[in-house]
């Protein structure tokens, strides 16, 4: 195989091999039940411990508000049917936007059926919501907010502050799914005033299939999965001690000189953003110019089909994506660009090309060389660019 550039970190990111030698001892030598008394089994207990320790550290958080879970989809099922289900006397109301991932927009849908009312915002063009809006849309029986402080797809940041200060205010819980952005934003849940937060280790160069749900001491929410005594009765099962010891190293890692990572990758960034609008007409950004993931890059090229570059970028050992990884294999436009406004023809030419730590300005220099030649060649197929042409 030749060159292969890989700008598809939103999906996921490779392990660290820093992670992977972590983890390598809980597979073979230590590979005890937590649960279990003797000393293998403590040695993966303290394993645990100390993996949970460091996740607290990089929130703020104290670390028996810590609680793993199988990934970031889980831990968002976790909030949003463990406070709904635990405060149903209180009220049945839940806020959350039209562009969350869909670990929550389809927990709400489920939650719809069981009788819950969920109101969802709508975003401006860059994909944030009003917050008179939100303020508005509460009432007596809202019990939950659940905002994404990142869009996984448009990568656009929301005003996570605010919306924390007036969930507290009306003494209400508020949880963001902060998948998208633990390990590439400083995040500290007590001065965003976060009562629950999500994340998922393979988003910051840790293993697949481990996460966590952070609860802030005090929330009132039912466990997810019933069963054994593990995470202090409130998520039954096995723990994957490999997985937590590579998220701990992981998340440990992606704090240390952050700064420096996210000013490369802002480099990186706005420079792809800058060459594909000089070189290549009927472009849109998608999602805020500025307040949005560092390593996000996301556009609708005019005149051709989303899946159509995405092959030829494959082609061309480029991994991209069309937006979030759980949609890539649907024909469906992303509900997101959709929801910023974008019409159906726009939004089904978008690509997300999201940076990480191992890319180059060398391999920004080769995608942006590579997509003027693929739209070129795709839109010479195209009988509307031809007019578009012709109108010039």
């Amino acid at each position: 195989m030749g060159k292969y550039v890989y700008m598809d970190n939103s999906a996921t990111t490779p392990v660290k091999q820093e992670v992977l030698d972590e983890m390598l001892p809980y597979f073979t030598e230590k590979y005890g039940n937590p649960s279990s008394i003797y000393t293998l089994g403590s040695q993966s207990r303290n394993a645990v411990e100390i993996s949970r320790e460091k996740v607290a550290k990089a929130l703020n958080a104290k670390t028996n508000e810590i609680f793993f879970t199988a990934g970031g989809s889980e831990a968002d099922n976790w909030a949003l049917k463990g406070v709904a289900y635990a405060n149903r006397k209180k009220g049945n109301h839940i806020i959350t936007s039209k562009i969350e991932h869909h670990g929550i927009l389809h927990t709400c849908e489920y939650l719809e059926k069981q009788g819950f009312r969920i109101t969802y915002l709508d975003v401006d063009e860059y994909g944030i919501i009003d917050l008179k809006e939100l303020e508005k849309t509460i009432t007596d029986e809202t019990i939950l907010i659940s905002i994404m402080f990142a869009n996984n797809e448009i990568g656009t940041i929301q005003p996570i502050k605010e919306i924390g200060r007036i969930a507290k205010d009306k003494g209400i819980y508020f949880h963001t799914d902060a998948v998208q952005a633990v390990g590439h934003i400083k995040i500290d849940v007590d001065e965003l005033n976060i009562d629950l937060l999500s994340l998922a280790a393979h988003k910051f160069y840790g293993p697949k299939g481990v996460g966590a749900l952070y609860i802030r001491q005090g929330v009132k929410i039912d466990p997810l999965i019933s069963g054994g005594a593990q995470e202090r009765n409130r998520r039954a099962g096995t723990e994957n001690v490999p997985g937590i010891v590579g998220m701990g190293k992981a998340i440990e890692l992606a704090y240390e000189n952050l700064d420096e990572k996210n000013d490369k990758l802002i480099r990186l960034r706005d420079r792809m953003i800058n060459k594909i609008f000089d070189k290549i007409d009927h472009v849109r950004l998608n999602g805020h110019p500025t307040n949005r993931l560092p390593g996000n890059v996301n556009v609708c090229f005019e005149f051709i089909e989303g899946e159509s570059l995405l092959l030829s970028l494959d082609m061309a050992g480029i991994a991209g994506s069309s937006g979030s990884a759980c949609t890539s294999g649907t024909l469906e436009p992303s509900h997101v660009l959709l929801a910023i406004g974008l019409p159906h023809e726009i939004a089904h030419g978008s690509l997300r090309l999201s940076l990480g730590d191992f890319n180059t300005e060398e391999e920004v220099d080769y995608v942006v060389e590579k997509l003027i030649e693929i739209v070129a060649r795709l839109r010479s197929m195209s009988p509307l660019y031809e007019k578009v042409k012709e109108v010039k």
